[in-house]
């Protein structure tokens, strides 16, 4: 596969040049700088500092006079340049790097034409720069990866605080998009989203140098590992689920057997629990959370939803027992780290926890209510993911025989 080539253009009025090396060093990870421009009035003592670096990196300047005091000269030839590098079509993308807002139609525009644009800039950038690219880097974290130690600003910190909630938010609903596909989330597809969804996304910006680390530091998402696939899922936080189950089933047995309004039930709870968020177990809808208590059910009368509790008949385990022990293949999983797998010769599907679709796993049961079972992992027989080739035909086929009760 041939190199990406890049043209990089460089603001040499609002960048300074202690950040040289470490741009250079970045924007090589991506491939070849075929142009290497900078823009300034060299005449000027305030780009002195930029002269020995440009020889020493073969940069190439162009001068551009400020005809005006107190006014950016350099943007307006720095815009035609980089126009005319976009119509030779000899470049696979851009890296603008400045700290000025002013170029983001020019980012807006290159990215227009199909061409990516790498973006790097202080700390003080205006958002609107850092989103109009596709990929924005902070030079700071850049020259704190090559002098480790230097302190953030307090302005950074707070920024940071703020971000961390809001994209520990963003992987959950990536994580609960690919349940409802049966689908794995990978650590890669994180990476990949966060910064489509952040392009100034770093993290290094958080003092780490690996995503799985700042993944790590996070409450409500954990990493699950499979040989050398690793991937992320929701935290199961079951000593918090127990206690609002329990308290969900303690208020619907009050409202007796008539049951009680789901939006009612919905703000007690809300009430007594002020950080619950149906989203950390998995779920989009309160009503498909208070389904999965155990002796709960959700009926709709006339168009409202109630909750009402309800008796299990011991006939609906189909005879198995605790602590028998099976063998299966993963087809899917539902919930984090919850894999369905069918039995055969029981007729139905069991819940079994730490698995990826395709694998061929021992289990042991270890819980049965309300006619579902699930099994605890012993061991991973087959873990070749060869097998989801074959499951979806064997996925319809079930389907189509199947009450919908045992799915």
């Amino acid at each position: 596969m041939d190199e990406q080539c890049y043209a990089l253009l460089i603001d040499a009025d609002n960048v300074s040049a202690k950040y040289i090396k470490p741009i250079l060093t970045e924007l090589s990870k991506y491939g070849v700088i075929t142009y290497k421009r900078i823009y300034g009035d060299w005449t000027s003592t305030q780009n002195s500092s930029w002269k020995d670096e440009l020889l020493t990196n073969s940069i190439t300047p162009i001068q551009q006079f400020s005809y005006t005091q107190g006014k950016n000269a350099t943007d307006s030839a720095m815009i035609i340049d980089a126009m005319d590098i976009l119509y030779t079509n000899d470049v696979d993308g851009f890296c603008i790097v400045s700290s000025d807002s002013d170029f983001t139609r020019l980012v807006s525009r290159i990215r227009e034409s199909g061409k990516m644009v790498i973006g790097m800039g202080e700390n003080k950038t205006p958002e609107p720069f850092r989103k109009a690219c596709d990929k924005f880097t902070i030079l700071e974290n850049l020259l704190n990866e090559q002098e480790p130690g230097s302190p953030k600003t307090e302005d950074t910190q707070d920024t940071l605080g703020r971000e961390k909630i809001e994209i520990e938010d963003a992987i959950i609903k990536m994580i609960i998009e690919n349940q409802d596909s049966n689908k794995a989330t990978g650590l890669g597809e994180v990476g990949s989203r966060l910064v489509s969804l952040y392009p100034d996304f770093d993290v290094r910006s958080y003092g780490y140098n690996m995503l799985s680390k700042f993944l790590e530091e996070f409450t409500r998402i954990q990493l699950v590992k499979h040989g050398n696939i690793v991937s992320v899922a929701l935290r199961e936080d079951w000593g918090m689920k127990e206690d609002i189950d329990g308290y969900v089933v303690y208020i619907v047995k009050r409202a007796g057997k008539d049951g009680i309004e789901l939006s009612t039930l919905g703000n007690k709870v809300y009430e007594k629990y002020k950080d619950f968020k149906i989203s950390d177990y998995g779920y989009a809808q309160l009503n498909q959370y208070v389904k999965s208590i155990e002796h709960i059910k959700v009926e709709q009368v006339g168009t409202i939803l109630k909750a009402k509790i309800y008796q299990v008949s011991i006939e609906e385990n189909y005879g198995m027992k605790k602590g028998q022990v099976y063998e299966g293949i993963i087809e899917s999983v539902d919930f984090p780290n919850k894999g369905k797998v069918f039995l055969p010769e029981e007729d139905r599907y069991v819940i079994v926890k730490n698995g990826i679709p395709g694998q061929k796993v021992r289990f042991s049961v270890n819980k049965i209510r309300n006619g579902k079972a699930e099994g605890r992992l012993l061991e991973v027989l087959e873990p070749r993911l060869w097998r989801l080739l074959l499951l979806s035909s064997f996925w319809t086929m079930r389907r189509m025989y199947l009450p919908e009760s045992s799915l």
